[in-house]
């Protein structure tokens, strides 16, 4: 075979060194910008399964990428995680890791209100800087309090004054060694530590603070007047904490974690509310499957006016006009979704509601124009659709079923079908409406007709915030809006929410944007592309071809 030197055939093609140049001669970059995905004239609804991005340009570490993001108009988190607050996925235990690991948790409401607003009280005292309203006790306590107090708040160093009360006389500190081994109705007078207590003065920073706790080798730093009277203090765990979790979502100010709790809408959620702000409230979700409503805007303005330092979330919503009623009431955040979730069957039910994707784009694209973020809820099943729905828009994701499996959520493992697994129900579901119940008597005389029954109004009404959200108390027929099922375990939340946040990072890398803000802006200006996906393109995205085979997620050292 003769072999040229190319050099007729090379005039056929354009010089390699520009080609760049001649890739700025298109009209347009490849891909779809997000207002020609999100077309709905186009191409209908949306959901996160529809599309992809395309990819960037890479000339960064995955490790530089910041997660960055505002989930509401004053409270920033290191990641945008949010665990839902469903009675089957985030109480105290899921709260307080969401926090350490940089989300948050917003602790349901389908339980009376003094037990939501102790798991609210519980995370505010997990971690702080300097305690100013630490458990005291006196003299006179036993040491059964003290015993008491580990039980329900998990600690039991407590600083003992004259008084029983901070500003009283320092005289002693108990601690867990020693009540060990101690009648419970031994008096603490008896059992605490008098001697060499670890004091500083009042006025002392919170850097010389530490430094004193490193060097003492004490659990406790006691902060004191010039009269000896205690202040505050200062717990080494605290410390370790810091250390070991350098994401925790904690106040600027206090530099406790955040906590977050739902409500519903009635009046004895105002009496509800006010529990839960007492025990240290910082962001408040008014609950309910669709959040334009008299009810919810009612309790917003309420809100904004009674308790003006409370960050309020309002939802759910799906269009901008839902969006617009919130946001005039005053909402500093928007909870965005209607029948999108794994155990919603909304949609399908009551025939309303909005495919996630376009929800979120549409909700989002006119919320930011107020400065209010948006928290996509619903249909979240992955990194790529927590990924997708920041694209759109998004501040953060609020999690459901992707969390429902993991130590931390409520309720125990059980086995099914060779799985280990845990219960996961909707809020719309008849289990979570019925929970707390009373039988339903019936007064004589009343009507049999099965469509509309009369006489069937239970004697006592039993507050459930699965009938609130979805607006059923007075119904004498349930409807069900979701589903109850189980979900496979996932293990601890310590380890899962790092390999979300780890694919986070790696899927902005591959985008090419280092943060979520850029991410944002990328989008905006029609730097970011997108691309439909039929069918056929799905199947080819996902594992196929393959006789068998196994999917692991993540590994961690």
């Amino acid at each position: 075979m003769a072999i040229t030197n190319g050099t007729s055939s090379s005039s056929k093609y354009l010089d390699p060194s520009t080609a760049l140049e001649h890739l700025a001669t298109y009209e347009s970059r490849d891909g779809l910008s997000v207002s020609e995905l999100l077309n709905s004239k186009t191409h209908g609804g949306l959901t996160y399964n529809d599309f992809l991005l395309l990819p960037g340009k890479i000339d960064f570490p995955a490790s530089v990428v910041q997660t960055e993001t505002r989930i509401t108009r004053n409270v920033t988190l290191k990641t945008p995680f949010v665990s839902s607050a469903m009675d089957t996925v985030t109480e105290k235990d899921m709260a307080i890791h969401m926090a350490l690991l940089g989300g948050i948790g917003v602790i349901h409401h389908n339980q009376p209100a003094v037990d939501q607003a102790a798991m609210v009280r519980a995370v505010k005292r997990h971690e702080n800087g300097f305690i100013t309203d630490p458990v005291v006790f006196s003299p006179d306590h036993k040491v059964r309090d003290v015993l008491d107090t580990k039980v329900r708040l998990g600690f039991c160093g407590i600083p003992i004054t004259d008084t029983g009360k901070l500003g009283g006389k320092l005289v002693g500190i108990v601690t867990s060694r020693d009540v060990q081994f101690r009648d419970p109705e031994d008096s603490v007078s008896e059992a605490m530590t008098k001697d060499n207590l670890v004091t500083a003065p009042s006025g002392t920073t919170l850097l010389e603070a530490n430094e004193l706790l490193r060097t003492s080798k004490k659990g406790k730093l006691l902060i004191v007047d010039p009269n000896g009277c205690l202040v505050s203090l200062l717990a080494r765990s605290d410390l370790l904490k810091n250390q070991n979790f350098p994401f925790a979502s904690k106040s600027p100010e206090s530099k406790q974690l955040y906590a977050a709790a739902a409500i519903g809408t009635r009046p004895a959620d105002r009496e509800r509310l006010a529990l839960l702000v007492e025990a240290g409230l910082d962001i408040v979700n008014v609950d309910s499957s669709q959040g334009n409503s008299s009810y919810q805007i009612e309790m917003i303005q309420w809100i904004k006016k009674t308790f003006p330092n409370l960050e309020v979330i309002a939802g759910n919503v799906v269009t901008r006009e839902q969006a617009a009623s919130l946001i005039a009431a005053g909402a500093d955040g928007l909870r965005v979704g209607m029948g999108s979730g794994s155990i919603c069957i909304t949609q399908e039910v009551m025939a309303v509601g909005r495919p996630q994707a376009t929800a979120v784009h549409s909700v989002a694209e006119f919320a930011n124009k107020f400065g209010v973020p948006v928290m996509a809820d619903g249909g979240i099943g992955n990194v790529g659709h927590i990924v997708k729905a920041l694209a759109l828009g998004a501040g953060s994701v609020m999690m459901g079923g992707l969390l429902a499996g993991t130590t931390e959520a409520p309720g125990e493992y059980f086995w099914h079908d060779g799985k280990r697994v845990k219960t996961y129900r909707g809020m719309g579901s008849l289990e979570a409406m019925e929970q707390g119940k009373i039988k339903p008597t019936t007064s004589k005389g009343g009507s049999k007709n099965a469509l509309h029954p009369t006489g069937s109004k239970p004697t006592n009404v039993v507050e459930n915030a699965a009938t609130s959200r979805y607006f059923s108390e007075a119904s004498a027929v349930k409807v069900a809006q979701g589903v109850s099922g189980d979900v496979t375990d996932r293990g601890s939340i310590v380890h899962f929410l790092p390999y979300l946040h780890v694919g986070v990072q790696h899927s902005l890398q591959d985008i090419g944007v280092k943060s979520i803000k850029d991410l944002h802006d990328g989008v905006r200006a029609g730097e970011v592309r997108f691309e439909m996906r039929t069918a056929s393109a799905q199947v080819e995205g996902g594992v196929h071809g393959l006789n068998s085979y196994t999917k692991r997620l993540f590994s961690s050292n």
